[in-house]
């Protein structure tokens, strides 16, 4: 289950790795245990998260209509920004 740590929030993720070896992640699991799957990510890259802190690979997508950015640490984490 997540996993709140000041601004972060530690989510179960599931990716597709494809041949290529590049990671795609289809989906995740919010605290409440509801699932989100992601519709479309339009980057990926290393930035660093000044707000909650911590940095790492940034996928920013779209989920339920909502533009966010799901990282994954080098820690082998993912996490959210949240506002609470």
């Amino acid at each position: 289950m997540a996993k709140r740590i000041g601004y972060k929030v530690y989510v179960p993720v599931s990716v597709m790795f494809t041949k290529d070896g590049e990671v795609n992640p289809k989906y995740l699991i919010w605290e409440d245990g509801t699932r989100y799957d992601i519709d479309k990510i339009y980057s990926v890259g290393r930035e660093a998260n000044k707000r909650a802190g911590g940095c790492g690979i940034c996928y920013k997508c779209r989920i339920r209509g909502k533009d966010m950015k799901l990282y994954y640490e080098e820690n082998y984490k993912w996490f959210v920004e949240s506002k609470k």
